[in-house]
């Protein structure tokens, strides 16, 4: 079964009205999960409205009874990883084990600079990752203290109590064929493949599955996601607006008729999950329309 969801920028506009309308819309009109961004700010100016991510996400906990949701994803710049894995075990507790935590390196460069946040080259940023996927594992996995020494994050005796109802997914998102995917082969429930197209998703699939066989893991362990943008219309002339200078190779737009041809080339691509990147959150009406138009066809 193809599962289809919502993806939200939570830097752009997303406010307690706004956010509450969305998960009604995504509770009720049949989409599987809702994910949003773990951003302060815009890469560019100007700044809008935005909820901090796990604020939203507890609220998102109660306030939701069936829908999944989630991170897409967490810089690692921005917590320390044991704040992260406590507040993400016990927002899936709170939830009755409905979140999905995803995890990343942190790319926006401006918004460290705004609120204070030290942001560091790649490589410093791609180990601090690595050490906080070391640190989030070990403290889901383990039922007795665990100590770590890593280049950036440490563990001394440490333990989550009480103990997580269940083992919380982690996601791990990007098109890297040399550090990300290496990287979901050893750590990640799921790969989150980020505005790409058909054929290179299918690509990024075939690698993973040899990391995972190299790495003595089922194949099946890793469900294979993809973000990426949604334009919902049937005028060909508000599509190419919205869609700009982007590519259509690499978003799903377009008819009801056409977006289903796309999810279909995504899944035969190897796509399990989609998290529809929309961006107008006052533009309601045409998710409604996508969730009667489409949803029924390929679920």
């Amino acid at each position: 079964m193809i599962a289809i969801g919502l993806m939200i920028e939570g830097q752009f506009k997303l406010t307690w009205e706004r956010w509450r309308r969305i998960l009604d819309v995504a509770e009720n009109a049949g989409f599987q999960c809702v994910f949003r961004s773990d951003h302060y700010s815009e890469s560019q100016p100007p700044d809008h409205e935005s909820l901090e991510t796990w604020v939203s996400l507890t609220y998102a906990a109660t306030y939701t009874q069936r829908i999944e949701f989630g991170t897409l994803v967490c810089p690692t710049t921005f917590r320390h990883p044991a704040l992260t894995a406590r507040m993400g075990a016990q927002v899936d507790d709170l939830s009755g084990g409905r979140l999905t935590l995803g995890l990343g390196t942190g790319w926006n460069e401006r918004e460290h600079k705004q609120f204070g946040i030290p942001f560091y080259d790649f490589s410093t940023r791609f180990e601090m990752l690595e050490d906080a996927l070391e640190v989030t594992t070990r403290l889901f996995d383990s039922d007795t203290p665990v100590s770590y020494t890593g280049k950036h994050y440490t563990l001394d005796g440490a333990i989550l109590l009480p103990r997580p109802a269940r083992r919380t997914p982690i996601l791990i998102g990007g098109n890297g064929m040399n550090k990300t995917l290496p990287l979901v082969a050893r750590f990640a429930d799921e790969w989150n493949g980020v505005y790409i197209s058909p054929a290179d998703y299918k690509g990024r699939i075939d690698r993973l599955n040899e990391l995972l066989d190299a790495a003595g893991r089922a194949r099946t362990a890793v469900k294979r996601s993809l973000m990426t943008r949604l334009i919902y219309s049937d005028d060909a002339n508000v599509v190419t607006a919205k869609l700009g200078k982007g590519s259509a190779d690499m978003v799903i737009a377009g008819s009801a008729a056409q977006v289903v041809d796309r999810i279909g080339a995504y899944a035969e691509a190897g796509v399990e999950r989609f998290m529809l990147q929309w961006l107008d959150v006052d533009d309601i009406d045409p998710l409604e329309r996508f969730a009667r138009e489409v949803l029924p066809q390929v679920k």
